[in-house]
């Protein structure tokens, strides 16, 4: 058989494997069947082919907070608008009052400059110390804007950091190629800027340009990114727990007393450690989340090291639970994972058929 031939069928055989199992036993037998230099193009030529398909868009969906709807924001602007005279009324003493009295018009003032909640309170500590005053905290400026009372001497300090950033004297003049924070559509005159926008409304353009640069929902992502990783933890958890499979998910309060417990050499441990009755280690499992090629990248190293130590633990199963556009990469993301773990790669969606794969068929004790 020509050298292309073997290798289609190669690629094919495993597509089409009955059973995950044998898919696995196809997959362990690349490296007897080819040279090391055809094992890259092979192990992505199965991503391309078995797993890719069944990565989903997961950037077309985010993690909703209560704090991001739009009547907190539009209820705190009226009072803004309203208290400083359409943004005319606007002094320190003024708007030291104005927060003072309606503590949510800090939300306001802070989107103004475009800073998150953590870089608003950053900003009040060289004020504060010239001021002698305590420094504002993130966890103060988020209470302020639920609209709980200020503390003491918060609303002046508050009201200080607003008034000297709209007027550029918060921090120098940036050296090189950057830009101040400020020098944008609706700031880039300071309140007049403000107050014509206020008025006149944000034209549609220039609205889309912040999102250009901004990003549509970027904070909301980042302040839940976290979450995105635990939505596959979680499946991974659901699944263990709904068929009996004695599991452990590690995290870093208990990643030493598993590594003791397991004789773990990697760190930190994988994600879930799969154990038998008698406590005896049957199988490791990692998840990972990636929407770039270059994150995915950097991430599938960590599946090189497991499978060291898989080997090293006597073939220990590994397996990996993937999401994210970023292993659709298979060069050097996913075609290395899928050599690291035997193919034994699935995703959310895949997930109930990781059951069908060695260890898992004799580890159940739901649902069998």
């Amino acid at each position: 058989m020509a050298a292309g031939a073997q290798f289609e069928a190669t690629i094919g055989a495993i597509a089409e494997a009955g059973t995950w199992n044998e898919r696995v036993q196809l997959i362990r037998a690349v490296p007897a069947n080819y040279g090391v230099a055809q094992h890259p193009a092979i192990y992505a030529a199965v991503a391309e082919r078995v797993y890719v398909p069944h990565l989903t868009p997961d950037f077309a969906y985010i993690h909703w907070r209560e704090e991001y709807d739009l009547p907190a924001v539009v209820t705190a602007y009226d009072l803004a608008h309203m208290l400083t005279d359409g943004f005319s009324d606007v002094n320190v003493d003024s708007l030291a009052a104005v927060i003072a009295d309606e503590p949510s018009t800090v939300r306001i003032f802070r989107l103004l400059l475009g800073f998150t909640t953590q870089e608003f309170a950053a900003s009040t500590v060289p004020i504060a110390a010239a001021l002698e005053v305590p420094a504002l905290t993130n966890g103060v400026v988020k209470s302020m804007e639920n609209g709980r009372p200020a503390p003491k001497n918060a609303a002046t300090l508050a009201a200080t950091v607003v008034d000297r950033a709209i007027r550029g004297e918060l921090f120098p003049t940036p050296e090189g190629e950057v830009r101040s924070k400020i020098d944008k559509p609706d700031t880039a005159k300071g309140w007049e800027s403000v107050r014509e926008f206020a008025e006149n409304g944000v034209p549609f353009p220039v609205f889309l340009h912040q999102r250009h640069y901004g990003g549509a929902f970027s904070q909301l992502l980042d302040a839940t990114s976290s979450l995105c990783g635990d939505i596959v933890e979680d499946a991974v958890e659901a699944l263990f727990t709904e068929n009996g499979i004695k599991f452990i998910r590690t995290g870093p309060a208990n990643h030493e007393v598993i590594e003791r417990q397991f004789g773990l050499t990697v760190k930190p441990a994988p994600d879930f450690i799969v154990h038998d009755a008698n406590g005896g280690l049957r199988a490791m499992l990692e998840c990972k989340q990636a929407n770039d090629g270059g994150t995915a990248r950097d991430k599938a190293a960590r599946f090189a090291a497991l499978r060291g130590e898989s080997v090293r633990l006597g073939g220990v199963p590994l397996f990996a639970v993937l999401a994210g556009l970023g292993w659709r990469r298979t060069g050097d993301t996913l075609g290395p994972v899928v050599r690291d773990t035997d193919g034994r790669v699935f995703t959310v969606q895949t997930l109930a058929e990781m059951l069908e794969v060695e260890p898992f068929p004799g580890l159940r004790t739901k649902n069998a």
